[in-house]
């Protein structure tokens, strides 16, 4: 192949990738994202999230939880360090011209945590969340961790910090089919590949953050799908199977995923897992 041939499939394949994410980010921002909401409005009753609340939001995804965040008032701004075409998702939902949004105005949305606050305009924050939910990936509490260590600078003495976890997987219909993203993943790899939860995923989190913890609940967060299909893309779309799709092939994981899904589609065809998931409340010392 000529260097120019190599040029153009080197860039055909950026773009590919480019739309491909472009398009996991869609499907997570149409189908999987709302998985959440009984989490989302069970942390915000519980911490009495208004007017006078200044929320950021770690791994903020497309927005939606920093959404229903600003519809009760709230200033928010969001850090979405792992995927940019969701940050920009973010970013459309939360604009000023986004019909129907009541986030204030000079919402910050980035990929990293800011370094620094001074002046009114960046008073500490009040609350910290991180919706996204850990105790399913080897390592994903470490990245959470660090995400942590560098965010609750920004956030007022005795600020609740509210992390989210997978639930018992006896307890998760959905763990079922996660655990074909084990059976397909390189055996080598350690962190990325699905695991059960842990008991104490959260609290151990908290600690190695320095964080008091201050009380828990669990949230029934049922996943409901229009058909396969959509079930399909939407768990696609978290990334709980891209070492499964690294290891093996797009096409073997759509087909297993597919499988493990049937029996919870019924007759209808739409498809139901009920699940639970858990939550923190700590505190910043």
């Amino acid at each position: 192949m000529t260097p120019t041939l190599v040029r153009q499939h080197l860039s055909s394949t950026r773009e590919a990738s480019r739309a491909d994410l472009g398009a996991r980010a869609r499907d997570w921002s149409e189908i999987q994202e709302r998985m959440l909401v009984p989490l989302y409005e069970a942390v915000y009753e519980r911490l009495e999230v208004g007017p006078a609340t200044r929320l950021l939001g770690l791994g903020c995804g497309s927005g939606l939880a920093l959404l229903m965040a600003a519809s009760r008032g709230a200033a928010v701004a969001g850090v979405e360090p792992s995927s940019p075409e969701r940050l920009a998702l973010a970013r459309e939902r939360l604009s000023p011209e986004a019909g129907g949004t009541r986030a204030r105005g000079g919402t910050r949305l980035a990929e990293r945590v800011p370094g620094e606050t001074s002046g009114a305009d960046t008073a500490p924050y009040t609350l910290v969340t991180a919706f996204e939910p850990i105790g399913c990936l080897a390592g994903d509490s470490e990245g959470l961790g660090d995400l942590l260590a560098s965010a609750t600078h920004l956030a007022e003495r005795g600020a609740p910090v509210a992390l989210a976890g997978w639930g018992p997987p006896e307890r998760c219909a959905t763990s079922s089919v996660l655990r074909v993203a084990t059976k397909l993943a390189d055996p080598l790899r350690g962190a990325g590949r699905w695991r059960p939860a842990l008991r104490d995923d959260l609290e151990e989190v908290a600690h190695r953050a320095g964080l008091r913890p201050d009380g828990s609940g669990r949230v029934s967060c049922p996943f409901g799908y229009a058909d396969l299909d959509s079930a399909l893309k939407g768990l696609l779309s978290t990334g709980l199977f891209d070492a499964a799709i690294e290891a093996t092939d797009q096409a073997q994981v759509d087909e297993e995923v597919t499988e493990a899904l049937h029996p919870y589609q019924r007759r209808d065809g739409t498809v139901w897992m009920p699940n639970v998931f858990r939550y923190l409340v700590a505190r910043v010392p």
